[in-house]
């Protein structure tokens, strides 16, 4: 794009390069949660408020002081990978693979040797193969360290679910890694909607995958007193915003987007579902753990995100919060909506689907985006069920309890993670102007 402009005193005229960033939207989504597998599953669930949330299986948990969480149900490695590949590979490995498969099939995109150099894999994980670290150091202790596969440290780095995802579908392009905590699958999503925008790649696939709910995972977060320990009542055991709340619930699965620069995904007659339009991120510089009075990092995030945008805060109609369920961020988030949106707080349609699928932490971001997009798609906000007794401090307008039918063009998505580190999206219904 040229443009021309004069100099006043000697009359001539220049043409000047103005830089046009490439328009990225969503052509595939691939999800498995606690709720479900795959995006109907999913979506089912979010609308009439059920909770994923159950006693935990996957081991003895008799002894922890928490014995719930939002395991992923029915889920069969052999579907989307093969036995020995199954065997090679962390669990987290095995459902960033899965969403991938169900995010390929979804967009129709066919990677081939003339653009397989354009097209990535960028994911987020918070903590990598915590289940291979917990088995095979038990059988180094039980067996001797001869007995240690050699595929142990590829099982393990949080690195190789796009790695792998690149070997399947033959991606040439950046494949990368985010391990920011609780945001590093918006972070995903962000950076890759960044590379679209600057010309770098065509396409992305971008999100996140978790799978820690192991014993040591769960030990670890009781010491910290941040995860819930109503195991009387598991499903009513994620309650953002309400009063009641003790805690997150540790949640698995993971959610992957196809992101696309228009004009590709325009000329080979793909499936649009939203267009990204902004990101922001911040750092709170605060507490390893904690959120400061007022939300100032998550503030931050939010209004870069919508300068980003080239919106207004008045433009959001939905925000998919943080909400973790934990006393301190639900109020912090809060403050920092009041401050972003000003007068208008309350008038903005808020909801954490966390209620339901608990947290997935390097993988919320991505399951999340998926959620948004539904929303903006289908015109229903899902709900933020247990809320039961408000929290004088928590005064928004949370959704609560029951799906509503609303119109949604501009969608907000927050991730905030341990270190301070935040990440917002912001998704809108695409139109071709």
């Amino acid at each position: 794009m040229t443009t021309s402009t004069q100099t006043p005193k000697q009359g001539r005229v220049y043409l000047v390069e103005l830089s046009t960033k490439k328009r990225v939207v969503v052509t595939g989504m691939g999800i498995l949660s606690p709720l479900g597998i795959g995006v109907e599953a999913n979506w089912e669930a979010l609308v009439c408020g059920r909770s994923g949330i159950s006693a935990v299986t996957k081991f003895d948990a008799s002894d922890l002081k928490t014995q719930i969480a939002g395991e992923v149900k029915d889920f069969q490695s052999e579907d989307f990978l093969s036995r020995k590949e199954a065997r090679r590979l962390d669990l987290f490995i095995h459902y960033a693979m899965a969403a991938s498969r169900m995010t390929i099939e979804d967009s129709g995109l066919k990677v081939t040797e003339e653009n397989a150099e354009k097209i990535g894999c960028v994911l987020g994980c918070g903590l990598g193969g915590l289940n291979s670290i917990e088995t095979y150091h038990k059988v180094m202790l039980d067996k001797g360290p001869g007995r240690i596969t050699p595929f142990f440290i590829p099982m393990l780095i949080s690195n190789m679910a796009p790695g792998q995802i690149s070997i399947e579908y033959g991606l040439k392009g950046p494949t990368l890694s985010f391990s920011t905590a609780c945001a590093a699958g918006t972070h995903a999503i962000g950076q890759s909607f960044r590379m679209i925008q600057s010309g770098e790649v065509l396409a992305v696939f971008a999100g996140g995958a978790e799978a820690v709910i192991t014993k040591l995972g769960m030990a670890g977060f009781n010491a910290m007193r941040a995860i819930s320990t109503r195991n009387d009542e598991p499903e009513k055991a994620s309650r953002p915003f309400d009063l009641d709340r003790d805690g997150f619930v540790m949640a698995e699965g993971a959610g992957i987007l196809l992101l696309e620069e228009l004009e590709h995904a325009l000329e080979r007659g793909a499936p649009i579902h939203a267009e990204v339009i902004g990101f922001g991120m911040s750092s709170d510089a605060f507490d390893r753990v904690a959120t400061p009075e007022g939300g100032t990092g998550a503030v931050q995030c939010m209004r870069a995100a919508i300068n980003d945008a080239n919106i207004t805060a008045a433009d959001v109609d939905y925000i998919n919060a943080h909400g973790t369920s934990t006393t301190i961020n639900d109020i912090s988030e809060t403050q920092a909506i009041k401050t972003v949106f000003g007068d208008r707080a309350g008038q903005v349609q808020i909801s954490s689907t966390k209620s339901m699928t608990g947290h997935l932490l390097g993988a919320a971001g991505g399951v999340e985006s998926v959620y948004s997009i539904l929303a903006i798609e289908r015109g229903i906000i899902p709900p933020t069920i247990n809320y039961e007794t408000p929290d004088p401090e928590c005064d928004l307008d949370y959704v609560p309890n029951k799906a509503r039918e609303s119109q949604v063009n501009v969608a907000m998505s927050n991730s905030f993670g341990f270190g301070g580190t935040n990440g917002t999206l912001i998704f809108k219904a695409y139109s071709s102007s």
